[in-house]
């Protein structure tokens, strides 16, 4: 635009923004699971456009990046279902090659270079009935965390840390195997201390998830490679342990990510069993453990750690051995920071902020500018920086005076102005978990709203990572109450303060966020009218009747309470049952292939809603599972998403396709 030239005015939601549904499927290319190999860094990249494969990628100290598989190779687990560490290099030598879990039959293969993978791991009885993660080397062996089948049900498993000779004999002979300890029904990986003397790793049972409770177990490693006795040495009921890492100077000492003083502080824990917090403060080193193998800090001898700390986002740090946090100079553009990998001297992380999108950075901490000076080993898309918007932190209060905390984007472009007068249509968004957070960072998928003038505010709501587990705790026994109305308390404060139209109110959400999405529709009727709900979990009743994976099967204990003592608050909370109350429009999406949300439940939601009247649209995606990985399934969404919106909100959205909305029993199955 010329200077002088007025800005053009069009109604919010109407304007014209090169932010397309496919840039910001494309946007969703996540790095992660990283290492220093050598002088090499290599990770795993989620790839959209290709059917949503995860690639093992690597990058030579000459910048060149390129693949280290092919593009047959999909490295990820489904371990828990979440997932965990699904990779390992097998040496400082980038031409000792790796081990890897392939998704699609979930076996773990030795790679060479030059040569094609073959298993190390034996073949299942049924199609990825055995699944593998968070390995470590010792000796010619790999130690990982098996989780393996023992039923029809999905539920049915079990898990063990096994050994897995590297020489792949296994891969031919199950009995070649070496079971190394089953402690508890969920365990992480092995962690053996740099003398190869001990190994330690975290347990828990149900009910409990592991950001209610975790324990230590730390054993003898024999010379027969055969572990001793395996005590408890930290952690217990009340006490999250998300974290558990050797110092590599002192192989006695072990360090702790831990909540028994209410946050995810880093402790120490010293032969004699004393444990000693490092930094004590009123803020998160960690988050909750969603996918074993997950670090937040990394040890790096001398008694120092590079971690990332905060509340509402995170700073980049390094802990001193005398408890001195020192922040990285040059990181204040940035909101997200997350630390990856080190070599003992360099780290590689990741960093955003609401207007600069995620980049993977390698960083020298001692550096005179660390940020700064970084050298930028996946850069980021730039292609729209004129249209993310200005996100900023909020905290707003209920009824009872409670803090809700909220990340709040405008509508936002460059080249586009609101008639004046009129107020913006918004869309409360609810993250999934519950137990975890969302991040106020650039996002396309949210650009691809506030880029054509609906905003959007993304709660925190009760139970949400990141503020402390008190904070957390505001969820327990009320999951459909406080979430609920945390999204509605954030959606009247935005209407109080001028900054929303009251009259287009709309929320959106997946899995528990869909949850919280749908739960809102049938309370708060009169303040939403319309919904995007994304593989959302509705009939909590039929969860707890086997009706889920095996970790998040007892989920709702804490959630909801105990089943089936608590049969009628289950009742009293379900979207199922209070589908007859819905009178919003909506759109629904369902993975067909999701283990954790079962198509099931959609179904029978809208089976009940069938004589309401209430106009709606279906879409099912075949292949799909709980999060959506291919680029062609996120354009869909959000294109049916945005038509949904527009028919409520009362706006064209120009080129974007009409999805119909209906009442009745009517499904669309995406190709």
């Amino acid at each position: 635009m010329r200077p002088g030239q007025e800005t053009p005015r069009a109604p919010y939601g109407s304007w014209a923004s090169p932010v397309t549904a496919a840039a910001a499927a494309a946007g969703e290319a996540r790095t992660e699971w990283v290492a220093f190999v050598g002088d090499e860094v290599w990770w795993t990249e989620l790839r959209p456009a290709e059917g949503g494969r995860s690639a093992l990628v690597r990058r030579t100290p000459d910048g060149t990046v390129g693949e280290v598989l092919g593009p047959d190779w999909d490295v990820r687990t489904r371990v828990i279902e979440y997932g965990g560490r699904p990779w390992l290099p097998l040496g400082d030598d980038p031409a000792a090659g790796c081990v890897f879990t392939h998704w699609a039959d979930q076996r773990v293969y030795r790679m060479r270079p030059g040569s094609t993978p073959e298993p190390i791991s034996p073949e299942p009885a049924v199609p990825q009935g055995a699944r593998y993660c968070d390995v470590t080397r010792v000796g010619d062996e790999v130690w990982c965390l098996r989780e393996a089948a023992t039923g029809s049900h999905q539920a049915d498993v079990r898990r063990e840390l096994v050994a897995l000779p590297l020489d792949g004999t296994a891969g031919r002979d199950p009995a070649a195997v070496r079971v190394l300890a089953a402690s508890h029904h969920f365990m992480s990986g092995p962690k053996v201390s740099p003398d190869g003397t001990r190994v330690c790793w975290l347990g828990w049972d149900h009910p409990a998830m592991p950001w209610d409770g975790t324990v230590v177990m730390c054993a003898p490693i024999g010379p027969d490679g055969a572990l001793g006795t395996a005590q408890v040495v930290a952690g217990g009921p009340g006490a999250s342990v998300s974290q558990v890492e050797w110092d590599p100077d002192r192989p006695d000492v072990l360090y702790l990510l831990s909540d028994q003083d209410g946050w995810w502080n880093l402790h120490e824990l010293t032969p004699g069993g004393m444990s000693r917090a490092l930094c004590p403060r009123a803020e998160e080193f960690g988050e909750a453990l969603w996918r074993i193998g997950a670090q937040w800090f990394f040890p790096v001898g001398g008694g120092r750690l590079f971690v990332a700390h905060g509340t509402a986002g995170r700073r980049l740090a390094v802990l001193e051995a005398d408890g001195t946090l020192r922040d990285l100079n040059g990181a204040e553009q940035y909101t997200e920071w997350a630390v990856l990998a080190t070599d003992g001297r360099r780290l590689v992380a990741t960093a955003a902020g609401p207007r600069h999108p995620r980049t993977l950075l390698l960083i020298d901490p001692e550096g005179d500018e660390p940020v700064s000076g970084a050298e930028v080993l996946r850069a980021p898309y730039t292609a729209y920086a004129d249209y993310l918007p200005p996100g900023y932190y909020a905290v707003f209060h209920g009824e009872d005076g409670e803090e809700v905390h909220a990340y709040v984007y405008p509508p936002h472009h460059s080249g586009h102005t609101a008639p004046e007068g009129e107020l913006p249509p918004f869309l409360v968004q609810a993250h999934g978990g519950p137990t975890t957070r969302s991040q106020l960072v650039a996002d396309l998928s949210v650009a691809f709203f506030t880029s054509r003038g609906i905003g959007v505010v993304d709660v925190q709501y009760g139970g949400s990572t990141g503020f402390g587990r008190r904070y957390r705790d505001r969820l327990r026994g009320q999951w459909g109450v406080v979430d609920v109305r945390d999204c509605a308390t954030a959606a009247r404060g935005l209407v109080a303060q001028g900054l929303a139209d009251p009259q287009r109110l709309g929320i959106r959400g997946g899995s528990a966020g869909g949850w919280t999405a749908a739960a809102s529709l049938v309370t708060e009727p009169e303040l939403y009218c319309v919904a995007g709900i994304y593989y959302p979990l509705l009939d909590p009743e039929g969860w707890s009747e086997r009706g889920t994976h095996d970790f998040e099967s007892r989920y709702l204990d804490s959630l909801v309470g105990p089943w089936p003592e608590a049969a009628a608050r289950y009742a009293e909370v379900s979207p199922l049952r209070g589908a007859d109350r819905v009178r919003a429009p909506f759109v629904l999406l369902q993975g067909l292939d999701d283990p954790i949300c079962l198509p099931s439940q959609a179904e029978a939601f809208l089976e009940r809603l069938k004589d309401s009247g209430v106009p709606h649209a279906y879409l099912t995606f075949p292949g799909e599972q709980h999060g959506f990985r291919r680029a062609e399934t996120v354009v869909a969404c959000l294109h049916a998403e945005l038509s949904a919106y527009a028919q409520s909100f009362g706006f064209e959205a120009p080129g974007v396709p009409r999805t119909e909305l209906t009442a009745g029993l009517r499904t669309e199955q995406a190709a």
